[in-house]
């Protein structure tokens, strides 16, 4: 049987067919289908972590126990989970440990382009990279095996490309592991310096045969072609260059980026004139090839920014390719805005009014940083916003405290922001925290977080409750508040910022995209009353524009919250008569 599948959902049938039976994860794009492709089958337990270092940990203590585990993250989430993955590479596993990392390069919805080989070479922990959906399925139960085989976690590299395109998968049958029963192997994973020297050198040998492994792994493998130019690429590199160059060139197809094959380099560079390798991002291949002695090309030709496609291959080879004469019309530019009625929008307005100082942190309410709100000062990684507040007040002293503050979503907070509140109650800045509370993940498509009071399946589960976690951890001044009501967050914000003391802001409305969210009438413009202020405008709606000198409404965006009509002098916004 075989099925049209995005690389995420051939991952997750991956480990579905490799046995695997536990997953924790922290949704970030373009890594987050993976798990909520695994959770569509009875056969894995799959969760939603608070962050990727939980995850990871959770994975890690699934493998202890013995079974295929398994957690997935973007690339700046590997960064969160570094912590655990540098010193698993020490203590191996129990049952099979993969952990997939997806890079965005381009950055369609990342605050960087990191490129996470790096971190495979660093830990000393082999890494996969499939380029389509079938590789994703295979190379995902390839890797199980590796990892148990060799006794270390393996990871997983996709990218936005190859995790969001389609392509055909042959499925298969899910293979049963059984669990052994648990033996205790305190030398091998308790991580004291006296067994952690002891495992270095295991980690050195493994690295020697994992290099002997990828010499003969058919996952890197040649495709022979002109002898002119050879090119070596991985992942969708590999077919952009099959794309526009096809057989005229010799093509060396890495499907293990780390640790990489020496001979089998050294051997296809013999065979051609000219050796350069694509690949997006870091010239770390490149870097491998000059390593061995080798006369290559690669960043000379292409760029170290952005992702690659056709062009940019048909562009450095001088390749013609047949193009359609379509004459497309001219688009305009449509940058990604805040949905009409998002619960953020009315507390930022009062934040710019009051002329405060605002960090910014992770998630869809960054879009605050556009125009014509224009409200963030910065926006670093997630939870940054919470410890950078208190940074800058005590650098700022009251000077700053009187007219700053910071905004964190609620999944952001539980994922890093609970610390950074600790730090600010602890350490005593007089800052204050608005967690933007929309009750869901927004950004990456609504998953489920630790305050919604659901899991992964939408079941029942523990929920947080927010105020209570503020004041366990010595925050006195907690104010929750409607977003949609203008006067109450303005009095607040200029409450809490004027506080001599440390204070949380808990501005709570659901996304207005929720299935349960109802939406109001759509309101409208009485062309009588509207004198043309432009006052609505402020706010940044894309339900609201300007007609003939006229505020106008789109009734098919409008959820009728009612935030516009508040800022009204003319009190030209009205209700649909009933």
């Amino acid at each position: 049987m075989k099925k049209l599948m995005i690389g995420n959902e051939g991952v997750a049938r991956g480990m579905y067919e490799a046995g695997m039976k536990f997953i924790s994860s922290y949704p970030g794009t373009p890594s987050t289908e993976i798990t909520e492709f695994a959770s569509k089958f009875d056969e894995i337990y799959s969760e939603w972590a608070p962050n990727e270092k939980v995850a990871c940990e959770s994975a890690f203590g699934a493998s202890l126990r013995g079974v295929r585990a398994a957690c997935a993250m973007k690339h700046v989430g590997l960064n969160v989970a570094a912590d655990p993955l540098f010193t698993l590479s020490y203590t191996g596993v129990n049952g099979g440990l993969v952990i997939c990392v997806a890079d965005d390069p381009a950055m369609h919805s990342s605050q960087n382009e990191q490129d996470s080989r790096h971190y495979a070479i660093a830990s000393k922990i082999p890494m996969l990279e499939p380029s389509d959906s079938q590789e994703a399925k295979d190379f995902t139960k390839l890797a199980f095996d590796l990892s148990e085989e060799y006794d270390t976690p393996v990871l997983l590299r996709m990218c936005t490309r190859i995790s969001h395109s389609q392509s055909i998968v042959e499925l298969g049958e899910r293979k049963e592991i059984p669990v052994p029963a648990y033996e205790r192997d305190p030398k091998k994973f308790i991580m004291t310096p006296a067994n952690a020297i002891v495992r270095h050198p295991i980690v050195e040998e493994r690295t020697k045969k994992f290099i002997e492994f990828a010499e003969k792994t058919p996952i890197n493998r040649v495709d022979e072609g002109g002898k002119d130019i050879g090119i070596i690429c991985a992942g969708t590199c590999y077919q952009y260059v099959k794309e526009v160059l096809g057989d005229s060139v010799s093509v060396l197809k890495l499907g293990m980026v780390n640790p990489l094959p020496i001979q089998k380099i050294k051997g296809f560079a013999a065979t051609v004139k000219r050796l350069i390798v694509v690949e997006e991002l870091d010239g770390v291949i490149e870097t491998h090839c000059k390593c061995l002695g080798l006369e290559v090309e690669g960043k000379n030709l292409f760029s170290p920014l952005g992702e690659y496609n056709q062009e940019t291959i048909r562009e450095v080879f001088n390749k013609e390719i047949e193009k359609l004469d379509v004459k497309l019309p001219e688009i305009p530019v449509r940058p990604p805005v805040m949905c009409a009625g998002c619960p953020h929008r009315g507390l930022y307005y009062e934040l710019v009014k009051n002329k405060v100082t605002v960090l910014g942190d992770i998630g869809c309410y960054t879009l605050g940083a556009a125009p014509p709100l224009n409200a963030l000062d910065s926006t670093l990684c997630m939870g940054a916003s919470v410890s950078g507040l208190h940074g800058f007040n005590k650098a700022g002293g009251e000077e700053t405290e009187s007219k700053s503050a910071c905004v964190i979503g609620d999944s952001t907070f539980m994922h890093s922001g609970i610390t950074g509140l600790v730090n600010v109650a602890y350490n005593g800045s007089n800052s204050t925290v608005i967690v933007l509370d929309n009750s869901i993940t927004g950004m990456t498509g609504h998953q489920q977080n630790p305050l919604t009071g659901y899991n992964i399946k939408g079941d029942p589960a523990g929920k947080v409750d927010l105020e209570a976690l503020c004041k366990a951890i010595g925050i006195n001044r907690v104010t929750v508040v409607d977003p949609y009501d203008l006067k109450a967050c303005g009095k607040a914000i200029k409450e809490e910022i004027a506080a001599k003391e440390p204070s949380v802001i808990i501005s709570r409305r659901p996304c207005v995209l929720l299935k349960y969210v109802k939406a109001n009438p759509p309101l409208k413009v009485n062309e009588d009353k509207c004198v043309g202020c432009r006052s609505c405008m402020k706010l940044g709606c894309p339900a609201i524009s300007i007609r003939d000198d006229k505020a106008v409404i789109d009734n098919t965006l409008c959820v009728g919250c009612e935030v516009c009509s508040q800022l009204c002098g003319p009190k030209a916004i009205e209700k649909e008569a009933e």
